[in-house]
């Protein structure tokens, strides 16, 4: 694909590929601090207004929770994808699955083990080796080794929202087709959610993702979602959730209590109507994120989706800066973005380099 992207495509696809990572890891932490609160007392806490910056969570302002933490591993899972793709192999779900595993070793051991040669940089992160609050689906879908599939999906009955906040990345695969993307986004959510509702909301976010990631407008993005969900089996409660979304952007002014009224976030249609909406009414991105996170309910998910969003549609620069600078994880955040971008875009030119497959080891 190298030979099809010029130098001001491929700029502008970085841009949105951190703005998408960085902007969806902002609206996490931004929510990080009151994921259990209700909004009456975030009010009584913060103000009328609720929180308008980081408040402190785990010990620190601006950290993350393990909604970026798993959409890291997406990325770089999908990287390592095309890394074997390029080695002569190629099964993407896969190559998620064992990034997701390598997501759940750092929620049940101390530190990286170095002697793993298979594990591949991020692993080795040692900041990311801290419990998040991680969902329980997440963690016992990926209890042991065997991948769960849409035939055999785990934890069948399952609907929660770690389908849908580690699914961005997905949509980022901009060479990729819209059905193959939403395909690839369902059978990974598979992996540890089993109902259609939980893994048909990742699909049809990683979808709206694309769509923005190739400079649609959010409104069109989200017709292209209910178009991939109408022949999907049990897509009913996601597609209703999206409508709702879209019938609540005309009911007036963009409130909290219009965001609740689209429900708390726990659940995968909810948390991705509440990001889509606050996305849609955002007047900015500062705007949009405050929004999507004062609400009773799951503020880190929500903020989280609203963050990936608005970071892909505008690029990293439309991030409020203050927020960008005292993010957790920063550095590792940048880094991965602007490999996956590179890998996109310049993998060719990348294969059976010894320093690129140190990073993106094609075992483990």
């Amino acid at each position: 694909m190298a030979e099809i992207w010029g130098r001001a495509e491929q700029q502008d696809f970085r841009s949105r590929v951190r703005g998408c990572l960085l902007g969806g890891a902002i609206g996490d932490a931004l929510g990080a601090g009151i994921e259990f609160d209700s909004l009456e007392k975030i009010r009584s806490q913060h103000g009328d207004a609720g929180v308008t910056d980081y408040v402190p969570a785990f010990g620190r302002r601006g950290a993350i929770t393990d909604d970026t933490q798993m959409s890291l591993f997406t990325v770089e899972g999908l990287i390592r994808a095309h890394v074997r793709r390029d080695a002569g192999t190629w099964h993407p779900p896969t190559d998620v699955h064992l990034a997701y595993l390598r997501w759940a070793a750092t929620q049940a051991d101390w530190g990286p083990d170095e002697r793993d040669t298979g594990a591949g940089w991020l692993a080795r992160e040692e900041w990311l080796y801290s419990q998040r609050a991680p969902g329980r689906a997440c963690l016992s879908g990926l209890g042991d080794t065997r991948m769960g599939t849409l035939a055999e999906p785990k934890n069948p009955g399952s609907k929660g929202c770690g389908t849908v906040m580690r699914s961005a990345p997905f949509g980022l695969l901009v060479g990729w087709e819209p059905g193959l993307v939403f395909q690839l986004a369902v059978e990974c959510a598979a992996q540890t959610h089993g109902h259609p509702t939980g893994y048909l909301a990742a699909g049809a976010f990683a979808v709206i993702v694309h769509a923005l990631a190739h400079g649609s407008p959010l409104d069109d993005a989200v017709q292209r979602a209910l178009a991939q969900l109408a022949a999907q089996p049990g897509h009913e409660e996601t597609t209703e959730a999206l409508q709702r979304a879209l019938g609540a952007v005309r009911q007036g002014l963009p409130t909290a209590e219009r965001v609740e009224s689209l429900g708390e976030g726990w659940t995968a249609e909810e948390a991705l109507a509440i990001g889509v909406y606050c996305a849609l009414v955002a007047e900015d991105v500062r705007h949009g994120l405050l929004l999507a996170v004062n609400h009773s309910g799951d503020s880190d998910s929500t903020g989280s989706i609203c963050g990936n969003l608005l970071g892909v549609q505008h690029g990293e620069t439309a991030l409020p800066p203050a927020w960008v600078v005292e993010l957790e994880g920063r550095g590792t955040i940048l880094q991965l973005a602007d490999d996956f971008a590179m890998e996109m875009t310049q993998g060719a030119a990348l294969a059976g380099g010894s320093a690129w497959l140190s990073r993106y080891p094609v075992s483990g």
